[in-house]
């Protein structure tokens, strides 16, 4: 959520920040805004809508700088609109500040400035921060650093910060607490952002800020220190990540480069842990952790969104090759209801940015309680990665379509190898069915490939049902999860309302909803149970419903009772969600197109939920 920038060095700031923010639109589009500093004095530009209404804005305007920053909003406090958009300035204007997360205790501080006689332009707390950052260093007399320090040792929430000051052309300060914040480290110069994709193109030098650390640049220097004034040493990394890895590359949107990335980022994911001739599966991430997760008594899966999903489809294998009990929770509703976790319990933290903010809390009480955390996310650095005891990355590559697409795939790949390698160290599955599986992963990418030449049969049903208002999904098993995922799918992007269900619980109130008019989209596979779904089908085609079936290649029997058929190449059960899960994401890409919908950047979401 919401999109940071900032530079200062030898180059023109403006120009470099407006890229960076193109490249972080994903993470908020209501409005965007850049502060400059230059002879002119502090000058703050902003408008509602996406960079593009902000470009306009800035046409014709003074921009020459070589300090600046920028912010893309995605809106908490005060509506989308020119006013509430960041940079914000401080009372006096001294200051100008762009923030992502939420400080709970803003009105408190508001009234404590309103009383000292200050007044707001904006309905937002990143306002209020600014200007009760701006009345500490007026008044207690110490420099710009200190005031920024003794301000956030009072806030109550979670910030990522960047501070200019009108007084020093050179400087810029930012901080941050449970909000990513990436710094760059080039020649005689520095690049701030929410994370690495603004920064790739000029530098391959970053550094993450952690939580309650601030970073002080001045006359070219780095200066970081803790909220106690501890100065500590940064650690500066090397990105791998390629500057084409966040282009389209010749596709009309990210969301769907990224369906068709799927071979390749499931491929990855299994690189240098699979040996299928062999017989060996390696995870270094969990080496020293694997005896505890194939011991465990529960395993406790935590995520949001599609994360979710994928700890649903996780817990089907989980159970059925480690024989492992499993519970899947909301990361969201996990810390609010006091849950039962004791020492042993092994607690799995899935995040695609590794930074959203339910999921961080849920690690932070399920240790609390002496649970042993992994972590399964995307992004080498992140937060859920440092905050973990042990995990894998899924090494998806950048994901910057909002609805998550080879995340899934990617997240359920290392959890399927993670199962399995439980199950092995625990003795629970036989050697040649471990093969025969570990075989059929490397032949997955393949097979996701065979579904992905299908792609202009789907766009052909789609168009047909481009005027439907709602859609009902239906599987069982391991294809409920899929069902739930195809359904988030069509709603996040198309605005089409859409449920899953488990298909036998469709006459317990759903197949209410069926008539000639309402779509319903069944995985109709070859596995255990197939004949229960084919008996679902019959049930919704005796109400007249409309039903387009996932089948398995070959099968002779569906096409000949359901309206539309997508076939998939035959799959072991276990490992179905991978495939069937596809056609699912290109249906709803399809439809969402033909309605004119913006796929990349789905109104009201942003990418990484970085507050609660």
């Amino acid at each position: 959520m919401c999109g940071i920038v900032a530079y200062v060095g030898h180059r023109e700031a403006c120009p470099l920040v407006i890229k960076g923010l193109k490249r972080l639109e994903y993470r908020g589009y209501d409005s965007a805004g850049v502060a400059l500093m230059n002879g002119h004095g502090l000058k703050i530009y902003k408008k509602k809508g996406k960079v593009i209404a902000l470009e306009q804005e800035l046409d014709g305007k003074e921009t020459h700088a070589t300090i600046g920053m920028g912010h893309t909003r995605w809106a908490t406090h005060g509506e989308p609109n020119d006013v509430n958009a960041h940079p914000h300035y401080s009372f006096h204007r001294k200051l100008a500040i762009i923030h992502n997360g939420i400080i709970e205790n803003y009105a408190a501080i508001k009234q404590a400035l309103l009383k000292k006689g200050h007044t707001f332009t904006s309905e937002t707390d990143t306002e209020v921060l600014g200007q009760f950052i701006e009345d500490i260093w007026e008044n207690n007399g110490g420099s710009l650093e200190d005031a920024v320090r003794l301000a956030l040792q009072e806030v109550v929430g979670a910030y990522a910060i960047v501070i200019m000051s009108e007084t020093d052309p050179t400087q810029l300060i930012a901080a941050r607490k449970g909000s990513p914040l990436v710094i760059g480290v080039g020649e005689n110069e520095f690049f701030l952002a929410s994370d690495a994709t603004p920064i790739v193109e000029y530098t391959k030098d970053v550094i993450y800020l952690n939580d309650y650390e601030i970073a002080v640049i001045k006359n070219g220097e780095l200066k970081v220190v803790t909220l106690d004034n501890t100065t500590t040493t940064p650690y500066v990394h090397k990105v791998e990540l390629e500057l084409e890895a966040i282009e389209k590359g010749g596709f009309d949107h990210f969301m769907l480069k990224e369906i068709f990335e799927q071979p390749r980022s499931i491929a990855d994911s299994m690189r240098g842990r699979v040996q299928a001739d062999a017989g060996t599966l390696q995870l270094g991430g969990l080496r020293d952790y694997l005896d505890k997760l194939a011991k465990s008594k529960r395993i406790v899966i935590v995520g949001c969104g599609t994360s979710w999903h994928a700890g649903l489809v996780a817990e089907y294998i989980f159970e059925e090759l480690a024989r492992i009990p499993v519970e899947v929770e909301y990361a969201s509703e996990f810390r609010y209801r006091n849950p039962i976790i004791k020492e042993g319990d092994i607690v799995i933290a899935i995040s695609q940015s590794g930074e959203t903010a339910d999921t961080l809390a849920a690690i932070e009480l399920a240790k609390s309680k002496g649970a042993t955390i992994f972590g399964v996310c995307n992004v080498v650095g992140s937060s859920i990665a440092r905050a973990t005891d042990a995990g894998a990355y899924t090494h998806a590559g950048p994901e910057i379509g909002v609805a998550s697409t080879k995340a899934f795939t990617a997240q359920v790949t290392v959890l399927t190898l993670m199962a399995l390698a439980a199950a092995k160290r625990k003795g629970t599955i036989s050697d040649s069915l471990f093969r025969q599986l570990l075989a059929e992963m490397e032949s997955i990418p393949a097979k996701v490939e065979k579904v992905l030449q299908a792609a202009d049969k789907i766009k052909e049903i789609a168009y047909i049902f481009t005027y439907a208002r709602n859609f009902i999904y239906l599987g069982r098993g391991l294809n409920f999860p899929v069902a739930l995922e195809g359904a988030l799918k069509l709603k996040e992007i198309s605005y089409i309302h859409a449920e899953g269900y488990p298909a036998a619980e469709m006459k317990h109130g759903p197949i209410a909803l069926i008539d000639e008019d309402m779509p319903v989209v069944v995985i109709a596979t070859k596995d255990s149970s197939y004949e229960k779904v084919v008996s679902n089908i019959q049930e919704v085609k005796a109400r007249k419903g409309r039903v387009i079936a996932i089948t398995t290649e070959g099968d002779t029997h569906l096409p000949g009772m359901v309206d539309f058929t997508i076939e998939i190449p035959k799959v072991h059960e276990v490992l179905m969600p991978l495939v069937s899960v596809v056609p699912l994401q290109l249906l709803a890409y399809d439809i969402a197109v033909m309605r004119g919908r913006n796929v990349d950047q789905p109104r009201n979401l942003a990418k990484s939920v970085t507050v609660e």
